[in-house]
């Protein structure tokens, strides 16, 4: 028993590494070990599996589609156990190591950041790196436990959960009406009477439709406008600076509205929503520290 549990834990130390910094120098220097030494730990690992678990080049490195596979079922595995032995060594908390998690700009900014530093006090024997990106990309390659990501989910092996939806209003500045007008229906958005700020997809590259709901009822519309953004302040600004049309979420619009530095446009067409979600590896044995931060961010969005 002893002599298999030595195998099946031999190196996983080191794969974690060399995952996380993507780089067998960089995983060296954080476990103390030489490059070759990580490099020999990782061959007797994959010679124990009879997989390839990295690709190598000379600029970079990968896990292969086994390797891939294995950190994605083993890993979740590991933090259980630390955790389970942590808690019969009467630790103080589970909730502890390093949580990386990739998540959206705007809500990092908007919602997430704010209120990061009671989240920390209350489990301070986690590091939190935060890692702001506009795409989910590659969350097992790239190392990370959690993604916080809009949109409707993208087809993947990750577990996925909806954490809430927004609502999503079309606004213009006052400044923006006087020298346009007001448009009395959302059709008149994809004529050239009115300038609509675009905003990029980072799943396909082009720009969201328009899209307005009131009930059941739907429209997709094909809006026009030189400006194209990926970045929510952006949008925000060049809007209330009374450039075009944009439509965006409620929690950055609704301070805005209130101040009547923006102008809701179409109130009787205000029912469109549009999902926050939560990808990481696996649905069983998860991390208690990713846990933590997801029930810290239902709070946070809770009503």
């Amino acid at each position: 028993m002893d002599e298999i549990a030595s195998h099946l834990l031999e190196g996983l130390d080191v794969l974690a590494a060399v995952v996380e910094a993507r780089s067998f120098a960089r995983a060296g220097d954080a476990l103390g070990m030489s490059p070759s030494g990580v490099s020999r730990a990782v061959a007797r690992l994959e010679g124990r599996l009879g997989i390839r678990l990295f690709e190598r080049t000379t600029r970079s490195v990968r896990l292969s589609d086994e390797g891939r596979r294995f950190h994605d079922r083993v890993m979740p595995l590991i933090a259980a156990l630390q955790e389970a032995t942590a808690d019969a060594q009467g630790g103080a908390t589970a909730i502890r190591g390093r949580l990386r998690v990739n998540v959206d700009p705007f809500f990092s900014r908007l919602v997430l950041g704010p209120a990061l530093g009671g989240f920390l006090e209350r489990h301070p024997g986690l590091e939190v790196e935060l890692r702001t990106r506009d795409d989910l990309g590659d969350l097992v390659g790239d190392g990370f436990d959690l993604a916080l990501r809009f949109g409707h989910p993208q087809p993947s092996s990750l577990v996925t959960r909806k954490l809430l939806d927004l609502r999503v209003l079309t606004v213009a500045a006052p400044s923006y009406l006087e020298r346009f007008g007001h448009p009395s229906h959302p059709q008149e958005l994809a004529t050239a009477a009115h300038r609509c700020i675009q905003f990029r997809d980072p799943a396909t590259g082009r720009a969201f439709p328009w899209e307005f709901h009131r009930g059941r009822r739907k429209l997709v519309l094909q809006t026009r406008g030189a400006l194209t953004v990926n970045d929510a302040g952006t949008l925000q600004s060049a809007c209330e600076a009374g450039y075009g049309i944009a439509q965006m979420f409620v929690l950055a619009g609704d301070p805005l509205l209130k101040a009547r530095r923006l102008v809701t446009l179409f109130p009787d067409w205000a029912d469109e929503r549009f999902p926050l979600q939560a990808y990481h590896p696996s649905r069983h044995q998860v991390p208690a520290k990713t846990r933590a931060m997801l029930d810290f961010v239902v709070g946070l969005t809770a009503g």
